[in-house]
Formats: C-alpha cells, sequence, structure tokens
C-alpha cells in the first residue's frame, strides 16, 4: 500500500503562534497559567501543553483573582474581556489575527448600521466571538437554506461575514443565495488561507487515492470540512485523531491512500499514522507553499525565539 501526502497539511501560522504564546506565557510568568477554552481544538496539544503547566477552565470565573488567563486562538466576545478585567486578570490574546480582522468587520459594520450576517457553525467558539461584538445587529447564518429565508431589516444594508474555517463551497453557495436576495450585500469572504489551501490540496486527490484519512480532532471544523471535502470529491474518508482509530477493514483492496490534517493537528501524529500502516512507499501531493508568519503579543515578543513550523517544516517565526 502507498500513502500519498497531502500538502499543505498540519499547523497554520495561528495555530503556531498560538501555542508559543502558552509555552512563552508559562517560561516568563510561571506555571500555572489558565487558558479559557482548549487553545486550539486538539487533545494532543491540550495535553502536551497541561503537562507543562497550563489549566485549561471553561470559563473566566474559573480563573483566581490576578492570575494570568489566556484567550484561545479562536477569540472571545467582548464581556469576556471585561469580566477578565473585573477580575483583575493579566491578560493574554492568542486569538488568531485572521480571526481578530472579522471581529473588527463585524464592529465596523455594526457602526455603519448594517445587519450582519454571519456566515457559520452556531456554537462554535469562533462564532460566540464574532457574536458578541455586535448581538444585537447579527444573525448567524448556516446554510443555503437559511440564507433564503433570514430577515434584515434594510435590505440595501447587509454584509455577509464568514467563519475561518468553513467549507470553501459550501460558503461559496450560501453567499450565491444572499447575493440573489440581496443586490447591495456587501461581502467580506474571511476563510483564512489555511483552510483554503488545506481543501485546495485535498481535491488534488481524486485519481491518485483511493481513500483519504483526515488527521485531527472531531471538534475541529477544519478537521470535519477537510472530511467533507473529500466525500464530495466521491472519495471515502475517515476523520481520526490518531493512529489507534483506525480500523483494518477499512483499507480492504485499497492500494492508495492519502493522508492530509487539520489546521490545529501536529505533524507527529500523521507521521505515527504513517508508521502504522507501514506503507511500500510514501510521496506528496502539494498544491501550496505556506510562508505565513503572526506576530507575538507584545507583552511576550522580547521572548520569542526563531522556530521553525511544526507543519511542513517551512520557516515560522509567529
Amino acid at each position: 500500500m502507498e500513502v500519498v501526502l497531502s500538502a499543505p497539511r498540519g499547523f497554520c501560522a495561528g495555530v503556531v503562534r498560538a501555542v508559543e504564546i502558552v509555552e512563552l506565557c508559562l517560561q516568563r510568568f510561571g506555571a500555572p497559567v489558565y487558558v479559557r477554552h482548549e487553545i486550539v481544538h486538539n487533545s494532543h496539544v491540550v495535553r502536551a501543553l497541561r503537562g507543562k503547566g497550563a489549566v485549561f477552565v471553561d470559563e473566566v470565573s474559573d480563573v483566581p483573582e490576578g492570575a494570568t488567563v489566556i484567550f484561545a486562538a479562536h477569540g472571545v466576545a467582548p464581556s469576556v474581556w471585561d469580566e477578565a478585567r473585573g477580575r483583575h486578570l493579566r491578560i493574554i490574546d492568542a486569538t488568531c489575527p485572521l480571526v481578530t480582522k472579522v471581529h473588527l468587520e463585524a464592529i465596523r459594520y455594526a457602526r455603519e448600521g448594517y445587519a450582519i450576517l454571519l456566515v457559520g457553525h452556531r456554537g462554535h467558539d469562533e462564532v460566540v466571538g464574532t457574536l458578541g461584538e455586535a448581538p444585537g445587529q447579527t444573525i448567524v447564518v448556516e446554510s443555503a437554506q437559511e440564507a433564503a429565508r433570514v430577515p434584515v431589516p434594510d435590505p440595501s444594508r447587509v454584509v455577509a461575514l464568514t467563519q475561518t474555517t468553513l467549507s470553501v463551497d459550501d460558503t461559496r453557495q450560501i453567499i450565491g443565495v444572499l447575493k440573489a436576495r440581496f443586490p447591495r450585500l456587501v461581502t467580506r469572504n474571511d476563510i483564512c488561507y489555511a483552510t483554503t489551501n488545506r481543501q485546495n490540496a485535498v481535491k488534488a486527490l481524486p485519481g491518485q487515492v483511493d481513500l483519504v484519512l483526515v488527521i485531527g480532532a472531531r471538534n475541529s471544523s477544519n478537521c470535519n470540512r477537510l472530511k467533507e471535502t473529500a466525500e464530495a470529491a466521491g472519495l471515502p474518508a475517515y476523520l481520526v485523531s490518531g493512529p489507534e482509530e483506525l480500523q483494518p477493514a477499512w483499507f480492504q483492496g485499497v492500494r492508495r491512500v492519502g493522508i492530509t490534517s487539520g489546521a490545529s493537528t501536529p505533524e507527529e501524529l500523521v507521521e505515527a499514522v504513517v508508521a502504522s500502516l507501514r506503507p511500500l512507499g510514501v510521496r506528496t501531493v502539494a498544491v501550496a507553499e505556506e510562508q505565513v508568519s503572526f506576530v507575538l503579543p507584545k507583552e511576550l515578543r522580547r521572548e520569542a525565539r526563531p522556530k521553525a513550523s511544526p507543519a511542513m517544516g517551512h520557516p515560522a517565526a509567529p
């Protein structure tokens, strides 16, 4: 059996930055430091950071007054900032800069009196945070069916923002429905480069593989979208967190296995899956090369050290 690796895959610049923020906080401030929610949606990453002294909590109220709290890569609503300030916490913001951009767009268009249609998944941490910027003017739209009936106060002043980790194809369909209903719709396609690149890389696999394995967490939006992308291309696909979840029955009659991983999946998990398959050969199908990095929060910049991205070995000094 041959393994075909999809590239790009694995950690994006926002995840590299978020993980580094936790590690630098532990170095500078000492353990424990507190992280509200999972820093990124991957239990292996969370477990590793917990072992170094990070404490993951559900709410700011779980953090002792005066302690250090880190906001996860998915971002938080303004009310969470207010609560953290009220508890006199040292706040370190690990929100991905591309998510912050969506927050700023929501603030801008709310001030200008627009109805904001936020295309995304209800309850996802990123959507909850963005929604919190202008809850009275924002409506979450999950599907083309919802787009076809969503009410707005003024059809001439509507903007569509998007969650950064959506299906590119599904989002295009939803935006198409909204444009047909609201000809003056302002569109801000906020799907991030990493999400787009990983989905495009999976789209290059049909004809080259018989099955696709997506390595990552089940609560990761971008991992689920990769699985859906493979299935939409006509390939059987399975989302697994590691080699222990592989089922021998999946591989009966399979000669070539495609492997990708979500933007919050460490490359070591991909390597473990490849090793467990014991392939006769391994090759890579690449559609893009990523050289993106993000600046650290100002509170931590003097602690930063150049490091290679864990994703594909590309340089990254976020």
